[in-house]
Formats: C-alpha cells, sequence, structure tokens
C-alpha cells in the first residue's frame, strides 16, 4: 500500500553551509570590520554573536538570506531571546525546527480527514505517516496540505510504493 510521511526538518548540510557563507559574509564585510559578530551551530541550534542589537539584525538578516538561497525555509528558524553580555555585546539563540510537534501533527491529521480523500493519516513520533489504495490520492493529499499548511515548511519523506 502507498504511503508516505509528512515532517518537518532542515537539510543538515545546507544548514551549515549557510552558516559558514554567513560568516564568510562577515568577514569581508566592511561594516563589521573588527567586531565579533558570527554565527555558530550545534547540531540544530544556532548562536548569533555580536557587538550591538543593531549588528545582530544585520548577521539574522544575512543567515536568513543564505538559508534561502541553500533551500532551507527560513520558517524553520525559531529566535530565542536576546541575552545581553559584557558591554554592549549581545548573543541570541536559534533553534531549527525538526519535527512535527504534537499540536500541528493533529492540525495535520484533521486536514487529512477533512478533505475527504480515501486516506488515513497517523501519527508516528514526529512524522504524521499518510497511507492510500492509489498514489494518485497521496499526491492530492500532498498537493492540500502544501497549499493549507502554508505555515509549515513541510517535506515528504519516505515515500513507499
Amino acid at each position: 500500500m502507498p504511503s508516505f510521511d509528512a515532517v518537518l526538518k532542515a537539510d543538515a548540510v545546507e544548514l551549515r553551509n549557510a552558516v559558514e557563507q554567513t560568516n564568510k559574509e562577515i568577514t569581508g564585510r566592511f561594516d563589521f570590520k573588527g567586531s565579533d559578530a558570527r554565527v555558530d551551530q550545534k547540531d540544530f541550534d544556532l548562536t548569533i554573536h555580536a557587538d550591538s542589537d543593531f549588528q545582530r539584525e544585520q548577521v539574522l538578516d544575512i543567515l536568513r538570506g543564505r538559508c534561502a538561497k541553500r533551500g532551507v525555509d527560513a520558517k524553520l528558524l525559531v529566535e530565542e531571546k536576546i541575552e545581553k553580555m559584557s558591554g554592549d555585546k549581545v548573543k541570541q539563540l536559534i533553534k531549527i525546527k525538526n519535527g512535527v510537534e504534537q499540536d500541528d501533527a493533529k492540525k495535520i491529521v484533521k486536514t487529512i480527514k477533512d478533505s475527504k480523500l480515501k486516506v488515513q493519516a497517523a501519527i508516528q513520533g514526529d512524522a504524521v505517516r499518510v497511507t492510500g489504495a492509489k498514489r494518485d490520492d497521496l499526491q492530492g493529499v500532498m498537493a492540500m496540505l502544501r497549499k493549507e499548511m502554508e505555515d509549515l515548511p513541510l517535506t515528504f519523506d519516505n515515500f513507499r510504493d
């Protein structure tokens, strides 16, 4: 029986490339000369370091642009609170969404069931597994989810025939 998984995840390689390109652009820009502005990455957690709040905004803008160019959806970036450090320096933690949260998964299942398509949806951990008798039905569900769940940058994995 054909099936696929609807998940929320960022490509780790493309994310790392976006962070490296951001840091490279920061070192090359004149307005960042002599500053401690940078982006550190640890798995799916990013930390922005900057000398001022204005610079932090600039670094975040560069990071969003690089993520967009590398195919990492900016909706996956979740900004945490800004921490003041010594002097005017600031840092901000940015978490990358990885996996569908329970509330979002329930919303996805409800949307699929309300569509009256002949498919079944089940929550499996941090993904939603959709199964159906026909491949066309599954492709219809994918199209509908892309349209209905615009606030969630869903990816569809594990398509089996």
